[in-house]
């Protein structure tokens, strides 16, 4: 199994992408291919996934992109290609949103996905995202993850908890603690 590849973007193709390294060219099938630059250096994440007839490199720029990835190839009727498709059309912190708001119709806008797929999605994956993103889809720091947990045990829902999770990005504290005094103000101020 391959956790990243570095290497030279050799190749854009409508579908994937060839990566040199070490004068090996892999092609990657990612997202969207011109997201990546010719002659960049880059870190890609990669998913190999192994069938009966194909073994194929699935490439992705962040780590969460690659674990929604994984975590979509889980759900009932849905393969690579439905959710490759997803994530070329949204980022993680969109489609983990979407997910958790139960919003099928916007889980119906990208392209081989329907009302039944969509509904299968949301019920599959509700409340099984292990973790947090910011609004570009960043790791959220595990001090907020941390804090927002504690609020939650405090008795918080999780709806008033994401109404202060964006609020909460703009602190920069270094301990769990503080950011569960600051969620409380907030939480207090609504």
């Amino acid at each position: 199994m391959y956790a990243y590849i570095k290497g030279i973007v050799q190749e854009i193709n409508p579908t994937n992408i060839v990566l040199e390294n070490n004068n090996i060219g892999f092609e990657l099938i990612v997202p969207n291919p011109y997201h990546y630059t010719l002659n960049d250096e880059t870190i890609v994440y990669i998913s190999q996934q192994v069938r009966e007839d194909s073994n194929t490199l699935y490439g992705f720029q962040s780590k969460e992109q690659k674990k929604v990835f994984l975590l979509l190839l889980k759900v009932k009727g849905v393969g690579p290609k439905s959710a490759l498709a997803i994530l070329a059309g949204a980022s993680s912190e969109e489609i983990i949103q979407a997910i958790e708001n139960s919003d099928a119709t916007y889980m119906t806008k990208f392209p081989g996905i329907g009302k039944k797929s969509a509904q299968q999605i949301i019920l599959d994956l509700k409340g099984k995202v292990e973790f947090t993103l910011d609004n570009k889809g960043n790791k959220v720091k595990a001090e907020i993850a941390d804090a927002l947990l504690a609020l939650e045990a405090l008795g918080y829902s999780k709806k008033e908890l994401t109404k202060i999770e964006r609020k909460l990005l703009a602190y920069e504290f270094e301990k769990a603690d503080e950011y569960v005094k600051q969620g409380l103000k907030l939480l207090m101020g609504m």
